[in-house]
C-alpha cells in the first residue's frame, strides 16, 4: 500500500501564553506575520516601527489546530507527523501528550504518533521566547562569545548578545544590513504520514565518475523495512520510458542501507549558466512486491562532476572551480534570506532572483552563513538555471559552544540538511562558516583571540576545532563523498588565516568600504577566489517611498538612518560620492548618483578580477538581494527592483568581456573569454570626444583560445590623445564575433567629477512591442549613466543606468503592460550632467 502524506495546514490559530484571545493564523508562518495579517502590529519595515516590536520576542506564544483522519490512515501500522521547521525552541502536544521538544530552527523534526492519533486530533506547539530561553545561557558564562552583528541593543538587552546560543537564523538578531526581528513559529510544513511494510527514508545518488562518455552512479538507499522480506528495486526515469536497473534484495527488520549502482552511456551534462544546458534526469526509485508497487520516491538529478582545484603554482596554489573536467570562473554574488520573514517568500519572488542571477550572467551564488539552509524551491531553481552554489554551513562572524549539547544539536542539524541538499546538481562546496576564522586570527584589537585571557582564548579556539575541522568534516565525508568541504570563508591553505596579500585560498576584501580605500585598491588585490567585495548604495525613490513618510526623505533623518545598519554607512557613501562626483542637494538624485556610485566601484572589482584570470577565478560580489527595503550593499532590492549595479554586473559577467583599464599612464584591453571553446573575434577601439569626433580608431581580430584572457591592445594615453584634454574623452571598445556584439565597454581617464560633460539633447522613439516598448535612443552628445524610469514595479527596462555614447543610438526594451499614454506620462529619464544642473 503506497505513503500516505497528508499536510496539516488550515484551521490553524494562534495566542500569546496566558492571554485568552485566538486569531486566524498561517502556517507555515511566524508570529510577526500573523500579528501583523490581524492588524495587531503595524508594518515592521515601515518608518521605525521595528522598535516597537521588540517585545514580541520576549514572550511565549501558543499554535493550534484541529484535523481529522480517516480510517484508513489510523489502519496503517506507521503513523509519524514531521515538522519541516520549528523556530525554535518549541513543545509539540497531540491529543495532550507530548511529542516533540524543539530547540532547533534548521532541524527536521518527526514523531511517532502511533496509538496517539485518533480521529479527531487537536495539534498544539507552545513556542518558548528565545531571549528568555538562552539569557540564563550568556549568564552562566563569565567571558562573552563574540557576536558582532548582534544587535543586542535594538533589542533591548544592552550589551547581552545571545544569538550564538540558538540555532536560529543568525541575520534574525540584526546585521548591518538589516533589521532585529527574532521570530517564532512553524516556519516550513506539517505533514502527517502513514504507511505498511517499507518506507524510503533518504536516497544519495553518488555520482562515483561522470564524463561525456558515461555517469556511474551508486544510488545508496536507507530504507526502514517492517521485517524481513523480499522485494524488487527498480530505478528507472518514467519521463523517457528507461529502466536503468531492477534487482531483487532482501530487506531485514529496521534501518538498513542499499548500494544499487547502474551506468548510463552518453549522458546529458549538467552545466552551469553559459557554458551550456542545465540538463537534468527524473530518477525514479521504486519497491515492488510482485506487481504491487508499496513504494516510491522522485529526484532530479543533474549528471556533472564538480571539483575544487588547489595545485601548488608559482605563486602559491590555486582555488577554482572544476565543472565536467573544464576550469570555470564563477561569476556571481553573496545571497541572504529575501525577507526577515522567511515565509512571505513566494515561489514567484524566488524565481525572480534566481532568474535574474541568470538573465545577469552569473554562474554561482554564495549562500551566507548567517541566513538559514534555503528552502528547496530555491536549489530547485538553481538546478534548473545552472547557478553554481557554494553552501555555508549556519554560522557567521562569531564563535559558538563547545559542549555536548551544542555539539549534539549541530550533528543532526548537519545530518538533516546534508541528506536533504547532496542531490542537487547545483551544491558545489561545503562551507564551514563565514569569516569566523578570519577574524579570530587578526592580528590588531579586532582579533578575538586577543580579546581573551590565554586559557579562555584556548578553549574557545578547541571548541572551534570540534565543531569545524572534527564534526562537521566528518559528516560531509560520510554522507556526501565526492565534494568539498572547506572550514571557514575566508582562508588562505586549510588551517591558515586568509589576508590581502594571500596567494590562496579565497579573499574578502573590505578594504574598500570597512576601511575607506579608494575603488583603485580592487586591482591591487585580485585575490585566487573573491568570495566578498562590495559597496552600499540605497534603493531608488519608489522603493524609499515604500518606508518613508515625505518628511523623512532626507538621508540624515531618523528614518533613512534606521534603514541603515552599517553605522556610519550613509556617511561613508557621501565621502566616497564626493571623490567621484558632485554630491547633490536634491534627494532623488542622490538615491540615483548612489547606485551609479555603487556600480562603477563594482565594476571596477569585477573586471579587474576578471582580469587576473586565471591567477583569480572567482568574483562573488557582496550581495544580490535584500531582507528589507534599506540601504544596503545589494544589486536588488527588497521589491526586487534592479539597481545600477546589477545592469553592470549583467555586462562584467559577460562570458565574452572586453575591459580597458588605465593605470595612470598607459592603456590596457583585455578580451576575456569564459567559454570552452576558441573563438575568432573582431576588436573595434575608438577614441572619441564627448560631441562624437573621432580623435583615434584601432581595428584588429584576435583569436581566443577557450577559457583566455588576452592583452589585445596596449598603449599610453599621451600617444593617442593628440591635442585633446583627457577629461574630455571617452574609449568605446566592442568586440564582435562576424557581425554579433559580443561586449562592450567604455574607458573614461579621469573621476567622473572632472569630466567636461556637456548638455546632451537626447532623441527618443518608441515602438510597440509584443511585451510592452522599444525604445530607441541616440544622442548629440555623451550621456552618463542614463536612468530610464517609471516608478511602475511592473515595468522593465532591458538595459539601465547606461553610457549613450554620441551618435550610436541604443535600443532597450520595456517590459510592460501600460496603453503608450500612460507610458509616456510617468516615463523619467536623468544623467549624472542632469544631476548637476538641478
Amino acid at each position: 500500500m503506497p505513503i500516505n502524506r497528508i499536510q496539516i495546514k488550515t484551521d490553524w490559530k494562534f495566542k500569546q501564553q496566558n492571554k485568552d484571545e485566538w486569531f486566524p493564523a498561517s502556517v507555515p508562518g511566524c508570529v510577526h506575520t500573523d500579528l501583523l495579517v490581524n492588524k495587531k502590529i503595524d508594518d515592521p519595515f515601515f518608518r521605525t516601527n521595528e522598535r516597537k516590536l521588540q517585545w514580541i520576542d520576549k514572550v511565549n506564544w501558543e499554535y493550534q489546530t484541529k484535523f481529522k483522519v480517516d480510517s484508513d490512515i489510523l489502519k496503517n501500522k506507521h503513523q509519524r507527523l514531521i515538522f519541516e521547521g520549528l523556530d525554535t525552541y518549541a513543545d509539540a502536544y497531540l491529543n495532550g501528550i507530548k511529542i516533540i521538544e524543539a530547540n532547533n530552527m534548521f532541524r527536521r523534526w518527526t514523531a511517532d504518533v502511533k496509538g496517539i492519533l485518533q480521529n479527531e486530533n487537536e495539534l498544539k506547539v507552545i513556542f518558548r521566547s528565545p531571549i528568555n530561553e538562552d539569557i540564563p545561557k550568556y549568564n552562566v558564562l563569565d567571558y562573552n562569545l563574540p557576536a558582532i552583528n548582534d544587535q543586542s541593543e535594538v533589542g533591548e538587552l544592552g550589551d547581552k548578545c545571545i544569538s550564538v546560543f540558538a540555532r536560529k537564523a543568525p541575520y534574525h538578531y540584526g546585521w548591518d544590513w538589516g533589521p532585529r526581528f527574532v521570530t517564532m513559529g512553524i516556519w516550513r510544513p506539517v505533514y502527517l504520514e502513514s504507511w505498511d511494510e517499507v518506507i524510503i527514508e533518504s536516497i544519495y545518488y553518488q555520482q562515483d565518475e561522470v564524463n561525456d562518455k558515461t555517469a556511474r552512479i551508486s544510488a545508496i538507499i536507507e530504507i526502514n523495512s517492517d521485517h524481513r522480506q523480499s522485494v524488487y528495486i527498480t530505478i528507472n526515469n518514467q519521463i523517457d520510458g528507461v529502466t536503468y536497473i531492477s534487482k531483487e534484495s532482501v530487506l531485514q527488520p529496521g534501518i538498513q542501507w542499499l548500494r544499487i549502482s547502474f551506468e548510463i552511456d552518453n549522458p546529458k551534462l549538467w552545466w552551469c549558466n553559459g557554458l551550456g544546458e542545465a540538463n537534468l534526469y527524473t530518477f525514479n526509485i521504486e519497491i515492488s512486491i510482485g506487481n504491487n508497487t508499496i513504494t516510491k520516491k522522485e529526484t532530479k538529478i543533474g549528471l556533472r562532476s564538480i571539483k575544487v582545484i588547489r595545485k601548488k603554482d608559482e605563486k602559491g596554489r590555486s582555488f577554482y572551480f572544476e565543472l565536467n573536467g573544464k576550469p570555470v570562473f564563477a561569476r556571481g554574488a553573496n545571497y541572504i534570506p529575501n525577507d526577515n520573514f522567511i515565509t512571505r517568500v513566494t515561489s514567484s519572488k524566488y524565481e525572480h532572483i534566481i532568474r535574474s542571477a541568470a538573465d545577469a550572467n552569473l554562474n554561482m551564488l554564495r549562500v551566507w552563513g548567517g541566513g538559514i539552509y534555503e528552502n528547496d524551491i530555491f536549489y530547485e531553481l538553481c538546478d534548473q538555471h545552472g547557478i553554481l552554489i557554494w553552501q555555508d554551513f549556519m554560522f557567521a562572524c562569531s564563535m559558538y559552544p563547545g559542549d555536548e549539547d551544542f555539539l549534539s544539536n549541530v550533528k543532526q542539524e548537519i545530518i538533516d540538511n546534508i541528506k536533504r541538499l547532496r542531490n542537487h546538481a547545483c551544491i558545489a562546496i561545503w562551507c564551514g562558516n563565514n569569516e569566523n576564522d578570519w577574524i579570530w586570527h587578526m592580528d590588531d584589537e579586532n582579533g578575538w583571540k586577543n580579546k581573551f585571557k590565554p586559557e579562555i582564548a584556548k578553549k574557545l579556539w578547541v571548541d572551534y576545532g570540534k565543531l569545524f575541522y572534527d564534526l562537521i568534516p566528518q559528516l560531509v565525508k560520510e554522507l556526501d563523498f565526492v565534494r568539498f568541504y572547506w572550514p571557514s570563508s575566508p582562508m588562505g591553505e586549510y588551517d591558515e588565516r586568509s589576508s590581502y596579500t594571500k596567494t590562496s585560498g579565497d579573499m574578502h576584501y573590505w578594504g574598500v568600504w570597512h576601511n575607506k580605500e579608494p575603488f583603485e585598491n580592487f586591482k591591487k588585490y585580485p585575490a585566487r577566489f573573491m568570495s566578498e567585495y562590495g559597496f552600499q548604495s540605497f534603493p531608488e525613490l519608489a522603493t524609499v517611498k515604500k518606508f518613508t513618510s515625505a518628511e523623512d526623505r532626507d538621508i540624515d533623518s531618523e528614518v533613512m538612518a534606521a534603514h541603515q545598519r552599517s553605522g556610519i554607512g550613509n556617511q561613508l557613501i557621501k565621502m566616497y560620492m564626493n571623490w567621484e562626483y558632485h554630491v547633490p542637494d536634491n534627494f532623488p538624485d542622490l538615491l540615483y548618483l548612489s547606485q551609479v556610485l555603487q556600480a562603477e566601484g563594482i565594476k571596477t572589482g569585477m573586471e579587474a578580477q576578471r582580469r587576473s584570470k586565471p591567477y583569480c577565478m572567482g568574483s562573488l560580489y557582496w550581495q544580490i538581494n535584500d531582507c528589507w527595503p534599506a540601504a544596503s550593499w545589494s544589486s536588488i532590492d527588497y521589491y526586487g527592483r534592479w539597481k545600477a549595479l546589477h545592469f553592470f554586473a549583467k555586462k562584467a559577467f559577460n562570458p565574452v568581456l572586453i575591459s580597458p583599464d588605465f593605470d595612470g599612464e598607459n592603456i590596457y584591453v583585455h578580451v576575456i573569454s569564459d567559454l570552452q571553446e576558441a573563438l575568432n573575434c573582431s576588436i573595434v577601439l575608438e577614441l572619441l570626444d564627448f560631441t562624437g569626433n573621432k580623435i583615434w580608431i584601432n581595428e584588429q581580430t584576435a583569436g581566443l583560445r577557450e577559457n583566455d584572457n588576452q592583452i589585445v591592445f596596449k598603449s599610453r594615453l599621451n600617444e593617442i590623445l593628440k591635442d585633446k584634454k583627457k577629461n574630455n574623452v571617452v574609449m568605446h571598445c566592442a568586440c564582435y564575433q562576424k557581425d554579433r556584439l559580443l561586449s562592450e565597454n567604455r574607458l573614461y581617464f579621469d573621476r567622473t567629477k572632472n569630466l567636461d560633460l556637456p548638455k546632451p539633447e537626447i532623441k527618443i522613439d518608441l515602438y510597440n512591442i509584443k511585451s510592452g516598448y522599444e525604445i530607441s535612443l541616440i544622442s548629440n552628445m555623451l550621456v552618463k549613466n542614463l536612468f530610464l524610469s517609471h516608478g511602475d514595479e511592473a515595468v522593465f527596462f532591458s538595459d539601465n543606468y547606461f553610457d549613450l555614447i554620441p551618435g550610436k543610438p541604443v535600443q532597450i526594451n520595456c517590459t510592460c503592460n501600460l496603453d503608450i499614454k500612460d507610458f509616456k506620462n510617468k516615463f523619467k529619464m536623468i544623467s549624472v550632467y542632469d544631476t548637476y544642473h538641478h
